[in-house]
């Protein structure tokens, strides 16, 4: 599985991944603060960006791609970072290859199972008529009726590419994911524990990382820390200078 990247600085590498929906150029703002002092290479995971698509939507599958990726870029020693689905990509692999990175950083997302059932982005994603679609405005008051957040349709339209031909088609393979969504809800999907450096960034005004999640996030990575910003789940998004200044000073101290 090939993986579409960017990178920017040098130094110690520090490799990215996005939430579901998302892609390398959600982090760019991020990624070139962090320049200053490493190596930032921000991927599209599979089925996203400009990534390979495949019928395979999993975590073990997305650990893999990472471990195929870092032993094809050659990075020595990377830190490993992860958002939301990216978080679990992350933690999988963490726990099934620790002596392949050398500190972990997990943003708003526990090792634990998440229900996914109704998920509106999705409905919302779904109800785009993709196929007859005339401009983003129509694909925005569309998506409206299930996201009133414009920053987030914003984001999550990011999607949407122009066909050279006319009309429109979705970045992200959106029947794959749509299919087995299930599978971005699951619980670690590799036993073990990761006793190395790890931070786990919560967003103080989400609910995916509570109180009652510390332990569980702790039994697995015992060297972890567990910090808040004041934000929703969106962490990096939301307060993308505080997110690295704390990402940063942590980097420092470990």
């Amino acid at each position: 599985m090939k993986l579409f990247f960017r990178e920017v600085g040098a130094g110690q590498p520090v490799v990215v991944m996005h939430g579901v929906f998302g892609s390398a150029d959600n982090w760019l703002t991020q990624a070139r603060m962090m320049s200053e002092k490493y190596r930032v290479i921000t991927i599209d995971l599979r089925n996203h960006g400009q990534s390979e698509h495949s019928d395979v939507f999993d975590y073990p599958a997305m650990a893999e791609d990472l471990r195929q990726f870092i032993e094809e870029q050659k990075l020595e020693n990377p830190i490993v970072i992860g958002h939301s689905m990216g978080g679990k990509v992350a933690m999988n692999f963490a726990v099934a290859h620790s002596e392949m990175l050398e500190k972990l950083i997990v943003v708003d997302i526990a090792p634990r199972a998440y229900n996914l059932k109704h998920y509106v982005i999705l409905d919302g994603l779904k109800a785009i008529p993709i196929d007859t679609l005339q401009s983003r405005q129509q694909a925005d008051e569309v998506l409206a009726q299930y996201v009133e957040e414009p920053d987030v349709r914003q984001f999550l339209l990011k999607n949407l590419q122009r066909k050279p031909e006319g009309g429109f088609t979705w970045k992200l393979n959106l029947d794959v994911i749509d299919k087995n969504f299930a599978n971005v809800g699951v619980p670690l999907q590799h036993e073990g524990t990761f006793d190395k450096p790890a931070l786990f960034i919560r967003g103080s005004r989400s609910n995916y990382v509570r109180d009652e999640d510390i332990p569980g996030i702790k039994s697995i990575f015992p060297k972890a820390e567990v910090r808040s910003l004041d934000t929703g789940h969106w962490v990096q998004a939301e307060k993308p200078v505080e997110f690295v200044s704390m990402v940063m000073e942590w980097l420092a101290a470990n």
